[in-house]
């Protein structure tokens, strides 16, 4: 029997592709093994959101080769898109697989071994209007299945490369995900993460919304959570906070896109909100939600960020009361309108910002959990460990907030109500 391994890189829509590509090399009869182990047949499902993602995109690739420089090596995804030309030149890589064509990677793989000759299978993914239907019934994951129903993005901010990776907006048939969740549900998974390259977007084009596809999905016996992926500002309204509240299933943890408090830097980067309209979502969620976990993306060191704009995210930061930030130095890509913007900031003084930002935001952080603390909370645990000769459980609650507990009882995939600390318990 044939061996293949897969190495993701990126986001939580390339966790999912992976997974349908794994199950697509099941199906043909391979046996999946560990990336560290020896493969004929190595896949780096890429990333290309930062310059430092297309570098460990590259590591992983020539990595793999060590490993068995006889082995088939396959490079897919963001980063093959992106920078075609320069994968190409990369005599180690053996086929090139674009977006949206990862259906195909057994056919692929079954011509290459006939032919024995490097291809590359990229298409103008500009002009495809086409979702890529893939099909997961057994996720890596081994309580929370993430779930990709969108792909693509219409909004072209100034600094991102994904559009010109992921093409336009794209959205899965309502029907197809339903089906999926049952599948899903009836192998034993309770917990839904719904999934997107613009969450937001899903819908548009095929007569339908996000709203209406989470009460679809609302109804399926066996599904306790649906956790949702990251939104647009905009669709925060009391209209669909409101309809939202009202199924319970929903996770209270809402990802909402920030990337900058100052409104002048959100002008130049082309977002369409200012820091006010911002704060008044959140204020939304509040209204309809107890305690609801806010979470967000914020860029330090985007071109021409004076000290002033960078303390407006500080202080927005502060006044969202976020319960988790992720911080991201700026990163030119190539082709993107802010990597011709003058006044670059230096990278000494995103780390410096960075660093500043991330002291804030952890007394942030604090303030929020300390909400929590002592609290009666639902628990799905996912995982368990042991230190210093002692069990213990891992797991989430709604909010995304990480309890763990001692247990010599298994509480894998069950769902427990027990007292939150921030502390291991």
């Amino acid at each position: 029997m044939k061996k293949a391994a897969i190495h993701t890189l990126g986001c939580k829509v390339n966790t999912y592709e992976s997974d349908a590509m794994r199950e697509l090399l099941i199906s043909a009869g391979y046996e999946i093994v560990p990336f560290s182990e020896k493969a004929d047949v190595y896949i780096v499902n890429t990333c290309s959101v930062t310059n430092v993602a297309d570098h460990k995109s590259r590591q992983m690739l020539h990595r793999a080769k060590k490993q068995n420089p006889d082995a088939i090596l396959v490079a897919a995804g963001c980063y093959v898109q992106t920078a075609t030309e320069e994968a190409k030149q990369d005599a180690g890589i053996d086929i090139l697989i674009g977006n949206n064509q990862k259906k195909d990677l057994i056919r692929l793989l079954e011509m290459f071994e006939e032919e024995r000759a490097s291809a590359c299978h990229i298409a103008d993914i500009s002009k495809d209007t086409d979702y890529e239907e893939l099909y997961v019934s057994a996720p890596s994951g081994h309580t929370r299945a993430f779930l990709k129903v969108q792909d693509g993005c219409n909004q072209f901010c100034s600094y991102c490369i994904i559009p010109y990776a992921r093409g336009r907006i794209r959205s899965r048939h309502p029907e197809d995900v339903y089906e999926e969740v049952v599948r899903l549900s009836q192998n034993g998974f309770q917990e839904i993460v719904l999934t997107g390259i613009h969450l937001s977007s899903y819908g548009k084009e095929i007569g339908t919304d996000l709203l209406s596809l989470i009460e679809k999905i609302h109804t399926i016996d066996g599904i306790r959570r649906i956790r949702l992926g990251s939104l647009e500002p905009g669709i925060i309204t009391d209209e669909f906070v409101s309809r939202l509240s009202s199924l319970k299933k929903v996770c209270p943890h809402f990802h909402l896109s920030l990337q900058s408090g100052s409104d002048t830097v959100l002008k130049r980067m082309n977002r369409h909100y200012t820091a006010a309209e911002y704060l008044d979502k959140c204020r939304i969620l509040r209204e309809y939600y107890k305690d609801p976990a806010l979470t967000t993306d914020i860029i330090v060191g985007f071109p021409g960020e004076t000290q002033e704009e960078f303390l407006d995210s500080c202080d927005i930061v502060r006044k969202a009361g976020f319960a988790d930030v992720h911080i991201f130095k700026f990163s030119r890509r190539s082709g993107t309108p802010a990597d011709k913007m003058p006044d670059q900031i230096t990278e000494a003084e995103k780390t410096e910002r960075s660093h500043t930002l991330s002291k804030v935001c952890a007394e942030v952080i604090r303030e929020f959990l300390s909400c929590y603390e002592g609290r009666n909370v639902e628990v799905l645990f996912e995982k368990s460990n042991e230190k210093d000769g002692v069990r213990y459980y891992e797991g989430y609650t709604p909010e995304y907030l990480r309890v763990c507990m001692r247990s010599e009882a298994d509480l894998k995939n069950q769902i427990k109500v027990v007292e939150f600390s921030d502390r291991l318990v």
